[in-house]
């Protein structure tokens, strides 16, 4: 189910390693940001973006598949793009193994949903990590 309670607060408590499409060194954007909050409650947030910046102290990788095979399978994939390209994102997420995709606030994919609770994974969408820690303790 999208955005089960229970599934949210485990994303957020019972994972360890984000990998993190749109991320880029830019201080103006809210992926930089929601980073910095992920790594203040002990996530590794890997940065996922074409021009695989180093951000926060984290080497950048292109692509997920790139990521997976330098630093291991994800937890979540957590998704900063455009709705319309959402769903590349979560192709890729299933294949390297993540057991959580979380799109982030406005970004709605309802056929991506249905294609990651279809491989077992737990779905967020439409939800930002930081206020949902805030609500959840």
């Amino acid at each position: 189910m999208v955005n089960e309670p229970d599934g949210i607060r485990a994303a957020l408590d019972q994972t360890h390693v984000w990998f993190v499409v749109g991320l880029g060194n830019s201080p103006g954007r809210d992926a930089f940001h929601v980073a910095l909050f992920l790594q203040s409650i002990g996530k590794r947030v890997i940065p996922i973006h074409p021009r695989a910046e180093v951000v926060h102290g984290e080497p950048g990788y292109p692509t997920i598949a790139d990521a997976a095979a330098a630093v291991g399978r994800p937890d979540v994939v957590d998704v900063f793009v455009r709705s319309d390209r959402a769903g590349t994102f979560v192709d890729q997420a299933i294949e390297a193994g993540a057991t959580v995709v979380w799109f982030q606030l406005g970004v709605v994919d309802a056929d991506a949903a249905r294609r990651v609770e279809a491989a077992g994974l737990a779905m967020v969408m439409d939800r930002c990590p930081v206020v949902e820690r805030r609500f959840s303790g």
